[in-house]
């Protein structure tokens, strides 16, 4: 029954154990990784039949986040992330961290539009998605006025407050949680990162600034779990006693993940951000080139002629 608690596995958590096939009782997250990744071979084969090249790092890193998906709410660790705060800490920051940049660097926005045919039945999804992207509720969910809040909600919101122990009592509950760390992980590294028609396009400046309020969110939080020496979930407060898991342990363990895991994590997105941002200054100065050899430098020469003038003027005042 999708309300009722999961069966836990009898086995003790191992690697093997956790890293074995285990279809979970509602797979929204692995069925989601799944067609995700199937739309994007056939826009890959789309793009490949018009002879347009698309680079094989974006197909890479869109898949990688894919397979993630589906492995991290597909496998049994699943399951054990029922009972265990460590393995669900790992899902949490998986979800949230490491999948949505690889899925957002696959530039899946630009494949729709490369892939998709712009008459028939094509033209009218990209004219769907052209009405979304600057609909209001884009504007407001892309804004970092509503992506930051729901980053730190994701952390102090729900695991410092009751609503996490009341929604993780249902295998629906829980699974909600996991879509949300998802979606709240995608919409605040989508205008960070994503290089496709944006309804809301900040500043590299500004999206720096986003980072580095972000980055020490679940490092904390790490540091809080870390220092409790109670349990400060019910819901992991009573493994099974065949695992042989201490409560207060796993939940050291969890912090030490949200410190060890989500640090190098952010580390890289900031690196590949300052990578763009060095990218687009590059591509805006050699199109600012371009426009002024073909206007015959006009700025250029009217900015000499006004210096020429402040020249003759200071000249005759001597």
């Amino acid at each position: 029954m999708i309300l009722a608690v999961v069966d836990t596995p009898t086995a003790p958590p191992t690697l093997s154990a956790l890293l074995s096939w285990d279809v979970p009782p509602l797979p929204v997250l692995p069925i989601t990784g799944m067609f995700m990744a199937a739309l994007y071979c056939w826009g890959l084969h789309r793009v490949r039949k018009k002879g347009i090249y698309w680079s094989p790092w974006r197909s890479a890193s869109f898949l990688l986040g894919c397979l993630f998906l589906v492995l991290v709410t597909g496998l049994q660790v699943e399951r054990y992330g029922y009972s265990m705060f460590s393995v669900f800490m790992f899902q949490h920051l998986t979800l949230s961290m490491t999948i949505p940049p690889l899925l957002v660097l696959g530039s899946p926005g630009r494949m729709l539009l490369r892939a998709t045919a712009h008459h028939g039945c094509g033209r009218w999804i990209l004219v769907a998605a052209l009405i979304g992207l600057r609909s209001p509720a884009g504007r407001i969910a892309l804004h970092p006025g509503v992506t930051i809040p729901l980053f730190l909600f994701s952390y102090y919101g729900l695991y410092l407050s009751s609503i996490f122990d009341a929604l993780a009592v249902t295998v629906i509950g829980h699974v909600s949680m996991e879509v949300f760390f998802f979606a709240s992980g995608l919409l605040f590294i989508i205008p960070v990162l994503a290089v496709g028609p944006l309804p809301v396009r900040q500043t590299n400046l500004g999206r720096m600034f986003d980072l580095f309020v972000e980055m020490p969110l679940h490092v904390f939080f790490g540091v809080i779990l870390m220092m409790t020496s109670t349990p400060m979930l019910s819901t992991f407060a009573f493994p099974p006693p065949e695992w042989g898991v201490d409560p207060v342990d796993d939940q050291k363990l969890a912090g030490a993940l949200a410190w060890s895991y989500g640090e190098p994590v952010a580390l890289l997105v900031v690196l590949l951000f300052c990578i763009q941002w060095n990218r687009d200054e590059k591509d805006q100065s050699a199109l600012a080139d371009r426009q002024a050899e073909e206007d015959g430098y006009s700025e250029l020469n009217a900015y000499n002629e006004f210096l020429k003038t402040i020249g003759t003027d200071t000249h005759r005042h001597r």
